[in-house]
């Protein structure tokens, strides 16, 4: 097995930044094979009386990559697409929408939102490292730092990744901990 067969492992021994970066794109890939390769109707299956699909966590977690770092990391308006949507971050549209997207949009989405973070985090490192304050603060003026940024996606995608494993395998029956060696994702069910 080399590296590039898993690409999404993190390092077994590497720096404090290289471990929290590395079990983050961790949880996205393991995350995005649960959510690959589904019709509309692979992303719009629900258990129970939840209310949440794959499609709405796809849509979800694409938003929360972006507010994450743009307007927690920096204050900067959270930009397209986002900005033309009736997102705001404190209601449930991107859930309540993703029935209306297609897999395609769906997914690109996401690996869109996935690319950006990835990109604006790198530059964040390098500009101060994970020490150093975000925008983010609390009421008594007190900043979070980078560091505390990243380990709330990582909680986010955590507690996601376990609603992906129950809706994936009541639609197809995919279980699993990580992607298999050499996974690489798919759009939709309707990709060669």
């Amino acid at each position: 097995m080399t590296d590039s067969d898993r690409p999404w492992e993190p390092p077994l021994a590497g720096t404090e930044t290289e471990h929290l970066a590395g079990a983050l794109d961790r949880l996205r890939a393991t995350f995005r094979w649960k959510a690959d390769d589904l019709d509309p109707a692979g992303l719009q299956t629900r258990v129970g009386a939840s209310s949440i699909t794959l499609g709405g966590l796809l849509k979800h977690l694409a938003a929360v990559e972006d507010y994450t770092f743009t307007t927690k990391l920096r204050g900067d308006p959270v930009g397209a697409p986002w900005d033309s949507t009736a997102w705001d971050g404190s209601n449930d549209w991107e859930f309540d929408s993703a029935a209306d997207d297609t897999p395609d949009e769906l997914y690109a989405l996401w690996d869109g939102s996935v690319e950006r973070s990835r990109a604006r985090l790198a530059a964040a490192l390098a500009d101060g490292g994970l020490g150093q304050p975000v925008h983010l603060s609390w009421p008594d003026g007190r900043h979070a730092s980078l560091r505390r940024l990243l380990c709330d996606l990582i909680e986010e995608y955590g507690r996601h990744t376990g609603h992906a494993d129950l809706l994936r395998e009541a639609v197809d029956g995919r279980v699993g901990e990580d992607p298999p060696d050499g996974w690489r994702p798919r759009r939709s069910a309707a990709e060669p």
